[in-house]
């Protein structure tokens, strides 16, 4: 879309919001309301279009989950801050995305995404980046590659998002100081069911999406559910997008205590060719809010296949054994100009940064647990033990050092084409094997109190190869990681709380760990958190409350007075306050909220700037918020109709160590009507963004001045129709 005809779009962005603001003023919006409980068979991804099935609210406290723990414990159960966000809340409130899904709706999470991590980072409790929040599919770690993760991303086909917040490690290894984000999918069903949604929207957005499952003969069940999603993008030029996710699996009953089932997903994505807006003396200007200054060739590409094979058997009720093997393939290309930067004596934007990257990556492995229910002198007791094993071949083909560099008029400028001036070939493939074993304990000493307790042993062995040179070098690292933590129950639906555990994060992406950083240990890390969580009024309210503070210690350093000397003396802090309440005032409302408050520093962190070592100690990490909240509201006074509105808050950040590269908190307003036009469809109006806030996501700083911003989505709109048939 031309550049001349943005002023018509912004025009066109104020419709919708006014006739929704009338509606609301005008008193005509409700809701539908499921009736609690369904038909067998219903789970957390039914949808309440039918009529009979659920639609999920609240905190799921007593919703089994594995996110925090392989034993299946629900929240009220487990010693730790867990959000279980069901997927049809997520559909229900308009997120299309992963990153939408876990931002606006778990307690203390925020998002930096941007292309070059894959568009899917986020921050936890003072830690950022893929390599301090975890991320898991299906339970499964995937591991991150150069910074860069690229699937899941569609909330389609997610049964559930369970989030731990805080060290995870003892779960599922290094990488996970700040918490783990684990993705359910929707998984095959006895029971038919079939639906389709269909979304246009304002900058040319297009959805189609289809869900089918049921039984095939008596005891093979299939589930099917396809996703694409496109649109023309709100900057220009190259910023449209299209992506494509399917996802389809078939279960044999093989016995009635023996499922196995095989899956596979593909997700294929082509991301808007944007890699932020210039600053213009601090500040993004009215006038290139919606200019794109990549080249006209730019193009990023990202493929990922996942396939598994599952079996779980349970010979008696006391005995669970399961096992997962798996096949990760992942294909992902950039050719972009990344730098942009305002130049105030020339008045034009300077470009740099003309980097074209390929990433090959395959993770294949297996896990294995078995669980036993039984007693320990005398006590209720559930134990479980297993192991994790995987080999990652990557393979990375670049055009470094990156060269090139151009200027263009802020306005009237032409993109031009990429530059490569060092050639794109390989240049270094790495091998990577890891093994663990891990076992957890919970041991009921009373109705009211139980304890629990896991261990993790890790042994990652990387090997590295430089294609150009032919040198190579191999690291094995070895972590133990730890926790234990104790629930108390002074009524069967209240629950106290305190946890200590341990974890490691690599300095780097452990399968791309660089020669210059294999000389380090693992990070390290532990936390103490006490909390209390649970329900009131007949279960029509849910809350909790948390306390903690994570310590991580052997950062990579600057040593003062020697001169290109690094070493792992650099330590970080985080301590905050989390609270999450979920509250059904009546049959007409509802709300949900949460607010994290912290206070996170550098504790001892020094690095080389122009050839002089500077201390950061006491500055905020970089991209950390330090508040963060979650507001929904939901009004229902006429049958068939719901509205609601909410509002997502995210603090200020920095893009620098020194703090002086400031990003600004905003505040977004995102507005959603319902009409159940039938029981088996929903149409459904969503404005996002509604009073249009220039915020970002992420940004980058050069000498301690930010240069650009990667700008999130301004007002706009979608309309959906939902069916069952």
């Amino acid at each position: 879309m031309s550049i001349a005809s943005r002023s018509h779009r912004s025009r066109g962005r104020n419709a919708p919001a006014r006739a929704l603001t009338f509606l609301l003023a005008s008193g005509c919006l409700a809701e539908a309301r499921a009736e609690e409980g369904g038909p067998a068979g219903v789970t957390l991804d039914t949808l309440s279009v039918a009529g009979s099935g659920t639609a999920p609210t609240g905190l799921n406290l007593r919703t089994p989950d594995r996110g925090a723990s392989r034993l299946g414990l629900t929240p009220l159960e487990t010693p730790a801050s867990v959000d279980v966000i069901a997927g049809e809340t997520a559909r229900l409130r308009g997120q299309n995305t992963v990153v939408e899904a876990v931002t606006q709706n778990a307690t203390g999470i925020t998002t930096i995404a941007s292309p070059g991590n894959g568009n899917g980072a986020f921050t936890a409790r003072g830690f950022a980046g893929p390599n301090s929040i975890q991320q898991l599919y299906d339970g499964t770690r995937l591991y991150v590659g150069a910074g860069t993760v690229t699937f899941p991303f569609d909330t389609w086909n997610i049964e559930r998002i369970e989030v731990l917040r805080g060290p995870a490690s003892v779960l599922y290894g290094d990488g996970a100081i700040g918490g783990v984000v684990n993705v359910v999918t929707k998984k095959p069903v006895f029971t038919p069911l079939n639906e389709a949604r269909a979304v246009l929207g304002s900058d040319g957005i297009a959805r189609l999406a289809v869900d089918s499952g049921g039984p095939i003969g008596e005891s093979l069940a299939y589930r099917l559910n396809v996703s694409g999603n496109r649109a023309g993008g709100w900057i220009a030029p190259e910023g449209d997008f299209r992506n494509l996710a399917v996802s389809g699996a078939v279960t044999l009953r093989a016995t009635p205590d023996l499922d196995i089932t095989l899956s596979h997903d593909l997700g294929y994505q082509e991301p808007a060719r944007y890699w932020g807006t210039p600053l213009v003396q601090g500040r993004i200007l009215d006038a290139l809010r919606f200019n794109n200054y990549n080249v006209r060739d730019a193009k990023i590409t990202w493929t990922d296949n996942w396939t598994q094979l599952k079996a779980e058997w349970t010979p008696t009720a006391d005995i669970t054994i399961r096992n997962t093997a798996y096949r990760l393939q992942s294909r992902r290309h950039w050719r972009d100009v990344e730098q942009y930067a305002f130049n105030r004596q020339t008045g034009l934007i300077d470009r740099s940064d003309y980097i074209e990257i390929y990433h090959q990556q395959e993770q294949i492995g297996n896990r294995f647990d078995a669980a036993v229910r039984g007693e320990v002198l005398g006590f209720r007791n559930e134990f479980l033990a297993g192991f994790d094993v995987n080999a990652i071949a990557f393979r990375h083909t670049n055009n470094a050092p990156y060269g090139g560099e151009t200027s263009v008029s802020p306005l009237a400028y032409d993109p031009g084409t990429f530059l490569n001036l060092a050639g794109t070939l390989p240049k270094y493939a790495t091998q990577t094997r890891q093994a663990s074993v891990f076992a957890e304990d919970r041991l009921v000493l009373s109705d009211r109190l139980s304890l629990l307790a896991g261990v993790r042993y890790d042994v990652p062995s990387l090997q590295r190869t430089d294609l150009i040179t032919g040198g190579s070098f191999e690291r094995t690292f070895t972590a133990v990681s730890y926790r234990f933590g104790a629930v108390y129950n002074p009524t069967p639906e209240t629950a106290l709380y305190a946890q200590y555990a341990t974890a490691v994060d690599p300095v780097g992406s452990l399968i791309t760990l660089s020669q210059s950083l294999a000389g380090f240990e693992l990070s390290t890390g532990q936390q103490v958190e006490v909390g209390a969580k649970g329900l009131f009024w007949g279960g029509a309210a849910e809350w909790t409350l948390a306390g903690y503070r994570i310590v991580k210690d052997n950062l990579v350093s600057a040593v003062p007075g020697q001169a290109g000397i690094s070493t792992q003396v650099g330590r970080q802090s985080s301590q905050g306050v989390e609270a999450a309440l979920s509250f059904q005032i009546n049959p007409a409302w509802r709300i949900d909220a949460n607010l994290a408050l912290l206070h996170a520093q550098y504790d001892e962190f020094n690095q080389s700037v122009n050839g002089a070592v500077v201390s950061y100690a006491g500055r905020q990490p970089i991209d950390v918020p330090e508040r963060v909240a979650n507001l929904w509201l939901n009004y229902a006074f006429r049958p068939a109709w719901e509205a609601r509105v909410g509002v997502q808050y995210v603090g200020e950040t920095y893009s620098d160590f020194g703090n002086t590269a400031r990003r600004p908190d905003y505040a977004l307003v995102h507005l959603g009507l319902d009409h159940q036009v039938s029981p088996g469809s929903r149409l459904s109006l969503r404005v996002y963004n509604l009073l249009d806030r220039v915020y970002a996501v992420s940004g980058n700083a050069v000498d301690g001045a930010g240069t650009n911003w990667i700008l999130g989505r301004p007002r706009s709109f979608e309309v959906a129709f939902t069916t069952a048939f």
